[in-house]
């Protein structure tokens, strides 16, 4: 099994968030998951790599080459794949992707994830995506879908894009028992 994990990058922030990246790396490798990532070795994607690594695990990094340049990458991952642009290293994290768990994180961490449940609306993505809401981080997003529900903007059916999980440990759990191939919400505009 692939998930596919987005983070923050931010090294700035409350030490919670870095537990639960550990505590998450840590579930992953002892599952025998995969984590699939950004490459980043700062942050919580760092700690979430350090984590995978350190318990044995596996870590697909893909990045784009400028961030490679940057110094961005992390040195130690099992396999690091890069990519031109960072369209196509979007595209290559959910390619084998059994699932999506999305970390807190900043507007990078929230643009991936409107992007994959949008692709799970079109039928694009078929698979979980699970929102780790550590700290209720998105409880303010969840809110606003709710919103766009609540006004139409959004089918109700729309609610079972996602999914939401307090810790680690629950979104290891959803991971493992939410079948993949899951149906495509209704169309919207």
């Amino acid at each position: 099994m692939e998930v596919a994990v987005y983070c923050a990058s931010s090294a700035e922030i409350d030490p919670l968030y870095f537990n639960a990246a550990l505590k998450l790396g840590a579930l992953l490798a002892e599952n025998g998951v995969t984590c699939i990532n950004g490459a980043g070795r700062d942050g919580l994607m760092g700690a979430l790599n350090d984590a995978v690594l350190e318990h044995g695990g596996r870590v697909k990094g893909i990045i784009p080459q400028f961030m490679v340049d940057a110094g961005w990458v992390h040195a130690r991952l099992t396999e690091t794949i890069i990519t031109e642009t960072i369209h196509e290293r979007k595209a290559a994290m959910v390619r084998s992707a059994d699932a999506v768990i999305a970390l807190p994180g900043g507007i990078g961490t929230l643009e991936e994830l409107a992007e994959i449940i949008t692709w799970r609306q079109l039928g694009l993505y078929r698979k979980p995506v699970i929102i780790l809401n550590i700290n209720n981080y998105y409880q303010p997003l969840l809110s606003f879908l709710e919103k766009m529900i609540s006004e139409k903007f959004m089918k109700e059916a729309c609610r079972e894009l996602w999914q939401v999980a307090a810790g680690p440990e629950a979104a290891v759990e959803l991971i493992r028992t939410i079948p993949t191939g899951l149906p495509i919400a209704p169309d919207n505009d």
